[in-house]
Formats: structure tokens, C-alpha cells, sequence
């Protein structure tokens, strides 16, 4: 059975960092789209980046100015998302995300959450002021 289970989260203040993990079990496919995706009241649910874990190949949300570097570990079971100078506004609860589907990782479909099959819980990210 498929799962996703992120960590790293808490409450930070604003200029910190964070690195935040995802770890993924029970996939049978080598190559697969995982993504981190954040949720604020009140907003949509938003994509922040992707990688391709066959290729190499990642995606991040324009908005957010280079701050978030999406990363895997060599077998492909850790999904990383590091962040640095933290602003009150990346409050959220992070996702992850996978899916098997190549085309789900496209520079048009991997800020898509309906594209993802699979989901973790989350993790809260508290920033303040």
C-alpha cells in the first residue's frame, strides 16, 4: 500500500529555514512525479515544486523567488523540500504528493493537485514575525 509521510514542520521565525521530508513507500514503479504542495486558510491549495524522479526534473512555483529547492535521495524514497528566509505568508500546511503518470510532471500540470494520486497528512510550517 502506497504512503507518504512528511516531517520537518513547526514554528520558525521569519528569515529561518526549514527542510522538510517526505517519505514514500510501497510504490512498485521505478520512476514516478512527487511534488510539495501548501494549504493556507482561506487560499487555494498551491504547487510549490515537483520532481521527476526519473529524469531529474524539476518544476517550482514562480512566486515564490527561489527560496524552495526540491530534492531526492539516491534511491528515490526521500522527497526533500528545503526553504530558506521564511516569510510570515509560507504559513501552510505542506503536502506531498505522487503519482505514477509521466504526464503529470509537465511545466503546465505539475502545480495541478488533481493530478496526484497520492497524498501524505501534511506537516504545519508556523511562521511569525
Amino acid at each position: 500500500q502506497v504512503q507518504l509521510v512528511e516531517s520537518g514542520g513547526g514554528s520558525v521565525r521569519a528569515g529561518g529555514s526549514l527542510r522538510l521530508s517526505c517519505e514514500a513507500s510501497g510504490f512498485t514503479g521505478s520512476s514516478r512525479c512527487m511534488g510539495w504542495f501548501r494549504l493556507a486558510p482561506g487560499k487555494e491549495r498551491e504547487g510549490v515544486a515537483a520532481i521527476y524522479t526519473g529524469s531529474g526534473s524539476t518544476y517550482y512555483a514562480d512566486s515564490l523567488k527561489g527560496r524552495f529547492t526540491i530534492s531526492q535521495d539516491n534511491a528515490k524514497n526521500t522527497l526533500w523540500l528545503q526553504i530558506i528566509s521564511l516569510k510570515p505568508e509560507d504559513t501552510a500546511m505542506y503536502y506531498c504528493a505522487a503519482d505514477w503518470a509521466r504526464r503529470t510532471c509537465t511545466s503546465t500540470t505539475w502545480g495541478r493537485p488533481t493530478g496526484y494520486n497520492y497524498w501524505g497528512q501534511g506537516t504545519q510550517v508556523t511562521v511569525s514575525s
